[in-house]
């Protein structure tokens, strides 16, 4: 199990929807409300919004057409994981982790990593939050 992974018994939210940027507000949305539940501080639910979007912007650029991006956000007492994944046009390739997009994510979040086989491509997002 990696660090990513949440524990069994963790809330899950599944939301799915058109990979099209004119829905990423849907995501950012339920992204802000699941850490607020968790109460973390507004600059850290400003950072993790940025994130996801940032992880949604590199899936669209690789998405089939009429794809969808599912998304699952996994809620535990003082973390979120958002997992986005889409199907991927062939041959699609993320950005590479020196690239300023991965800079962005592992920037505003507690870690980050992604995984693509050939037919969908999957981001996952940890932020832990910070007790001030």
């Amino acid at each position: 199990m990696t660090d990513i992974e949440p524990d069994v018994g963790d809330d899950v939210v599944l939301l799915t929807v058109p990979a099209d940027g004119g829905y990423l507000g849907v995501l950012r949305t339920a992204t802000a409300g699941l850490a607020a539940r968790l109460h973390f501080a507004l600059d850290e639910i400003e950072d993790l919004r940025i994130a996801v979007d940032e992880a949604c912007a590199m899936l669209l650029a690789i998405a089939t057409q009429n794809a969808e991006l599912e998304c699952r956000f996994a809620v535990t007492e003082d973390a979120l994981t958002v997992e986005v994944t889409v199907a991927t046009v062939r041959g699609a390739k993320l950005p590479s982790e020196s690239s300023f997009a991965w800079k962005v994510l592992t920037a505003l979040t507690t870690s980050a990593e992604a995984q693509a086989n050939g037919r969908y491509a999957t981001i996952r997002l940890l932020t832990r939050r910070t007790d001030y």
